[in-house]
């Protein structure tokens, strides 16, 4: 008989810090896709989903696949939507879904963050996968995949076989790393091996460079964990740098290992690769510059494609508001040229762009209405509305995999030198796509300024002749410049505390 196999996603980085609550309005501006419309939606991609169905294909399996849901980052994910996903993954672990199955699973290959952070419940994955333990019973074997940025603490490894995160950031092998998990789980429905999953971490608030995978000691670890993979010392072996952006007890860097029912074996590796993070805690590995520096530097032009500007410090994927002014005032300012700016979250200037009409002249007010005080505050500008969009398109990107995204209603607003690309839906610059969409060819421009920390590079770099960091002092540079913010971390904890 072929294995009943529960998969899903249920995916968010929660930034505690955000004004911005995580409603089920949130996953449906992202993605929030049920029962038979996953498989049109996901069948053929190169995401941990289209993963998921092709090693269904490999291996026979019967896919039982209650829902696909994440959000763009941002504050506390609602209880009431966090029990609904939770229940109706063990509703579908029970064969109580759509495709009639006898009940019970024979295994779980399910895809999360590591991050989420739900009003009742700090470590949010944990819980879930607690609850799934519950239903499913101690001998069905549980595999997930993970976001590098993940803090993923005792309950994910106790209540999970293995734990698989990422090795890329940014982060392009989330096809790899379901194909991974699908071998895994597929030996381990089979009997051939017991896979059972440890964790250490230190009392570090960051480190490993945020993860950052080109260089340094992330990339070191990752290296080596393979090559203990490869040499059959352990199953699996994850390191997460950890998301800094959330006020729990669990935050942090971390390193898990998966054996074949070897756990003092993997506790060993785990903790000598923690061991050296915590000797590698202060690399950093980019500078950012500051805003008139950066502008200056834009100024001066180039050949060879276009300089590439990232304000980290508003970076949508960690959950920052997306609508901050300051490195766009500075732009305006410089009458730069031929540049383009991805992205001003700001659903209200849409619909005036939309009133203004394509190809006409109008005045908005732009951006800086989440927190003033961090990054800039509204612009008012005059200019032309030059493209109006629905904001769907195909990312086809290195980390778009074929799936279509949607930004709702979208406007180019052309402001001197400068288009200006304004969205309904957050998110971070990741694809071509999102400029080519609103009629922006990004290997002309001279300058792009993008909304993102990393995750960028991957669609970027091929077209870029050169790429800097801002720090635009949005919510991200508030973070970090206020350590007493941290209320809920465990302490001590380097840096706040001198250990």
């Amino acid at each position: 008989m072929a294995f009943k196999v529960l998969t899903g996603e249920f995916a968010h980085e929660t930034n505690t810090f955000s004004k911005v609550p995580t409603t089920i309005e949130n996953f449906r501006r992202g993605s929030w896709i049920t029962g038979n419309e996953i498989a049109g939606a996901r069948r053929g991609t190169r995401t941990a989903l289209g993963g998921s169905f092709d090693m269904a294909d490999k291996f026979g399996w019967v896919l039982a696949h209650p829902i696909s849901a994440s959000a763009n980052p941002s504050g506390y994910v609602d209880d009431s939507l966090f029990d609904q996903v939770c229940a109706m993954f063990i509703a579908a672990s029970q064969g109580v879904d759509f495709l009639g199955a006898a009940k019970g699973v024979d295994g779980v290959l399910l895809h999360l963050h590591g991050a989420m952070v739900a009003q009742s419940y700090e470590d949010a994955e944990g819980e879930l996968l607690r609850r799934l333990r519950a239903a499913v019973g101690p001998d069905v074997p549980i595999v997930v995949t993970l976001d590098l940025h993940g803090n993923i603490t005792q309950a994910m490894a106790d209540n999970a076989n293995a734990l698989i995160a990422v090795r890329t950031y940014p982060h392009i092998d989330h096809y790899e790393m379901a194909l991974k998990g699908g071998e895994l789980l597929q030996r381990a429905m089979l009997g051939e091996i017991r896979p059972v999953t440890v964790i250490a971490k230190r009392p570090m608030l960051r480190g490993l460079d945020g993860g950052r995978t080109q260089t340094g000691p992330m990339r070191e670890l990752i290296d080596r964990g393979e090559a203990i993979e490869a040499a059959g010392g352990a199953l699996v072996v994850s390191v997460c740098s950890g998301f800094t952006a959330a006020d729990i007890r669990d935050i942090g860097p971390s390193v898990t290992v998966t054996t074949d029912a070897n756990p003092a074996g993997g506790q060993a590796i785990a903790e000598a690769f923690m061991d050296y993070a915590w000797e590698t805690r202060d690399y950093v590995g980019i500078t950012d510059w500051s805003i008139a520096d950066a502008v200056a530097h834009a100024k001066q032009g180039g050949e060879g494609g276009p300089l590439v500007m990232s304000d980290v410090t508003d970076n949508p994927g960690s959950g920052h508001y997306g609508d901050t002014t300051d490195v766009l005032r500075a732009m305006i300012a410089a009458d730069l040229q031929n540049a383009c700016f991805y992205a001003i979250y700001d659903p209200e200037a849409t619909k005036q762009c939309a009133a203004i009409g394509i190809g006409a002249t109008g005045t908005i007010t732009l951006g800086g209405k989440h927190d003033p005080a961090s990054g800039g505050g509204p612009l008012t500008l005059t200019g032309e509305v030059a493209t109006l969009s629905n904001g769907k398109f195909q990312a086809f990107g290195p980390m778009g995999g074929g799936v279509w995204r949607e930004k709702g209603i979208s406007a180019l607003f052309r402001v001197g030198g400068i288009d200006i690309c304004i969205i309904s839906n957050n998110g971070q610059a990741t694809d071509l796509a999102q400029l080519i969409s609103l009629g922006v060819d990004p290997a002309t421009r001279a300058t792009i300024a993008v909304k993102s920390k990393h995750h960028f590079r991957a669609a970027f770099t091929p077209v870029a002749r050169e790429i800097i960091t801002i720090d635009g002092g949005g919510l991200g540079s508030a973070i970090l410049a206020n350590p007493e913010g941290y209320k809920n971390v465990r302490r001590p904890i380097w840096p706040l505390d001198s250990i």
